[in-house]
């Protein structure tokens, strides 16, 4: 099980990536994004072309993190039109298998 903390911030890159790419090649593409958010905790996920492949990188405290997802059928839906960050609890869902028609938060704490 994964433990993401509620307050995470998870960018969702729309671009397929070649999951080839390893460490570094990944955070270039975070830091073209946007530099300030690489060593913050926040976790950058990236799927590639037949969306079946996912990986998820992320900082440690003392240093960088990947996890990769391969799955043996289907493919992670997600909306198309998503915006780049999203929360936990759609991350889960990708993570599951659940297509969301829309999210529609019932109230925020302020």
């Amino acid at each position: 099980m994964l433990a993401i903390a509620s307050n995470a911030r998870i960018f969702f890159f729309q671009e397929v990536v070649d999951m080839r790419k390893g460490l570094e090649k990944l955070c270039v593409l975070v830091e073209a994004f946007s530099s300030a958010e690489l060593m913050t905790g926040a976790y950058f996920v990236f799927v590639n072309r037949s969306k079946d492949k996912m990986k998820v990188l992320y900082w440690d405290n003392d240093g960088f993190a990947i996890w990769w997802k391969r799955l043996e059928k289907g493919s992670f839906h997600f909306l198309e039109n998503q915006n780049t960050l999203i929360d936990r609890k759609e991350f889960f869902m990708i993570l599951e298998g659940i297509t969301p028609k829309r999210m529609q938060k019932r109230f925020k704490i302020p």
